[in-house]
């Protein structure tokens, strides 16, 4: 179980001058020690208050809440409605709807769900404005660091992976960098996961929250949770997907994805190895088994 996290008594005064009448909280935080989310109400008007935890999330998820606004309608993605720099905090506008992560729901229901999503994405991505220099640079930098980071991870789990697996791990060192150079940059949401969206049961709608990560990068990047996590298991959901996004990955995009999810799986491997976590541990080799078996 775990313990809610208090409300701050200067964030409640800031809430409650943007949301007269503030008559209840209830926190909504994820269970990791940097998420810090309230629910709020003032009599029938409902919000959601977030501290960010870096100047820098703050900074995104400002300007992610306006590319959103410009770009999506109000049931798509929640709206600012006001922004503290001093807190680092932010109050929006709640959306209808429950998170997807774990949400049951039938075949048919989530066939849909995931084509919308697809089609949301399209759409932002769409809007988005060609990167910049520094974009690029930024890009080309965080290539080199996952490339590096697959290749410590490779001296460690050696003992620990098969050939095919460790081969994959040497290819995503490097191959990432070059792969990533060849593609265009677009505004990505970049926490595209199930637990970002939402779904309103009575109409059907799909909608999109935090956008404390979105910048520029390659679309490829908005998926490697999805493939590791999902699609490996449930290609029916990846067509879905990208029967929404309206073009298939092409072969560089999805070399580059596949490699990308490698890394992040030997990257719990080794992390749940050096602390002995056996459930990173697990995590690691269920996602390297998954990229063994389905390469594109």
């Amino acid at each position: 179980m775990t313990t809610a996290k208090p409300f701050p008594p200067a964030l409640r005064d800031w809430v409650a001058a943007h949301l007269p009448g503030l008559d209840a909280y209830e926190d909504r935080s994820w269970p990791r020690s940097t998420s810090r989310v309230w629910h709020v109400s003032a009599g029938t008007q409902n919000a959601y208050v977030k501290i960010s935890p870096s100047a820098l999330d703050f900074e995104r998820e400002v300007a992610g809440y306006g590319f959103a606004a410009a770009h999506l309608s109000e049931t798509q993605a929640p709206r600012l409605l006001a922004s503290n720099p001093d807190l680092s905090a932010l109050l929006s506008s709640a959306l209808p709807g429950r998170v997807v992560r774990d949400l049951p729901l039938e075949r048919g229901v989530e066939l849909r769900l995931y084509e919308d999503a697809g089609r949301l994405l399209r759409r932002w991505h769409d809007a988005s404005a060609p990167g910049t220099s520094a974009d690029r640079a930024a890009v080309r930098s965080d290539m080199e660091d996952q490339a590096r980071e697959a290749a410590d991870c490779l001296r460690d789990v050696t003992p620990h992976l098969a050939a095919d697996r460790l081969a994959l791990v040497e290819a995503a060192s490097q191959e990432l960098p070059g792969l990533a150079e060849q593609l265009p940059l677009v505004y990505r949401h970049g926490d595209y996961e199930t637990r970002n969206w939402l779904y309103d049961e009575s109409t059907g709608a799909h909608g999109l929250i935090d956008f404390a990560t979105a910048t520029h990068g390659v679309a490829a990047s908005e998926f490697v949770w999805l493939l590791g996590a999902v699609w490996s298991v449930r290609p029916e959901l990846r067509e879905a997907f990208f029967t929404g996004y309206g073009r298939p990955l092409t072969d560089v995009e999805d070399r580059l994805l596949h490699l990308l999810t490698v890394r992040l799986g030997v990257s719990y491997l080794r992390t749940g190895l050096t602390k002995d976590l056996d459930e990173l541990v697990a995590r690691g080799h269920l996602v390297l088994d998954r990229m063994a078996a389905h390469q594109p």
